[in-house]
């Protein structure tokens, strides 16, 4: 069920949607033993959404229990790691360094406006990206995907590097669009369980970010980025039509990948993964459906190896 309350000094409107079913795709995979890929009947994040926009200001509701990982936060751990490979770089009893050159205090460690590093646990906002033991299992073989929520129906996420064969108009499905607000929007292949999800992006300042945030319509993937399902469609379709975003800063997804809460770390365990934090400007909304983000994320992480 989906209650959408939009609130103002003159506009209130709820809309109400029956609940979904999940149902796990039928898939062909390879004549081999792919037991740990098999898709699992994972809930969607929530069941009930609220949509509140109003012009008092509110908090955001968050994603279950998850704290919301800013922008700031990650540069920060990603400036600690780049600052430790420095320092192991400079202990490489291969390296000689110059005498001329050295100085008494360490130069400032800095970091690009893209960057991408392994870190060892899944966390909302990361990148799953595809080892050479997924070669030949069609459906994950190089992708990279970004996981949206680690909550307590288990882990979830969608294929950011699959492209769009058709739009949403073209599939004659109504629910992910409301009365034509998406029709023309590309519609993505984003993992193998049945459920309509769409990213945006919110590019208009801090006041367009905080208003998609007091909407609670929307669930923050990392600074800027946000996604819903198909049981807030109608709430986005009333932010676009109220000019609080663009209908270009969507992205849809035909379907979703979902794990058990222990399923993705022995999958991670195993070597299927590789677990990696970026920077948002990795996946800005222009890298969806790139057949080249697999080889730049993995170029960003393993730069000597590119």
């Amino acid at each position: 069920m989906e209650a959408c309350l939009f609130t103002s000094n003159s506009f209130t409107k709820t809309l109400e949607f029956s609940p979904s079913s999940i149902r796990s795709r039928s898939l062909n995979y390879p004549k081999r033993n792919l037991h740990h890929f098999l898709p699992r009947k994972v809930s969607p994040p929530s069941s009930v959404t609220y949509c509140l926009i109003e012009s008092s200001s509110s908090s955001p509701i968050d994603d279950g229990n998850e704290p919301l990982i800013r922008a700031d936060w990650r540069s920060f751990r990603a400036k600690l790691v780049a600052g430790q490979q420095t320092f192991r770089s400079d202990r490489d009893p291969s390296s000689q360094a110059d005498l001329d050159t050295v100085v008494d205090h360490p130069q400032p460690i800095t970091i690009g406006d893209k960057w991408a590093h392994t870190i060892h646990e899944p966390e909302k906002g990361c990148l799953l990206i595809a080892t050479e033991k997924l070669d030949g299992v069609h459906i994950f073989e190089r992708t990279v995907i970004l996981l949206l929520s680690t909550g307590p129906f288990g882990p979830s996420g969608v294929i950011l590097n699959r492209p769009s064969l058709m739009s949403i108009k073209e599939t004659r499905s109504t629910a992910l669009d409301v009365a034509g607000t998406f029709s023309d929007r590309p519609l993505f292949f984003g993992g193998p369980l049945e459920e309509g999800l769409f990213l945006v992006s919110s590019k208009g300042g801090n006041e367009y970010d905080a208003g998609v945030e007091k909407s609670g319509v929307l669930k923050e993937v990392m600074k800027g980025l946000y996604y819903g399902t198909k049981k807030s469609v109608g709430c986005a379709a009333e932010m676009v039509k109220r000019n609080m975003i663009k209908v270009e800063d969507f992205r849809f997804f035909d379907g979703y990948c979902g794990w058990e809460r222990e399923q993705l770390r022995d999958e991670i365990r195993a070597g299927y993964w590789t677990v990696a934090a970026c920077s948002p400007t990795v996946i800005e909304l222009t890298s969806v459906g790139a057949v080249g983000l697999w080889e730049e994320v993995l170029g960003l992480v393993r730069p000597n190896k590119a």
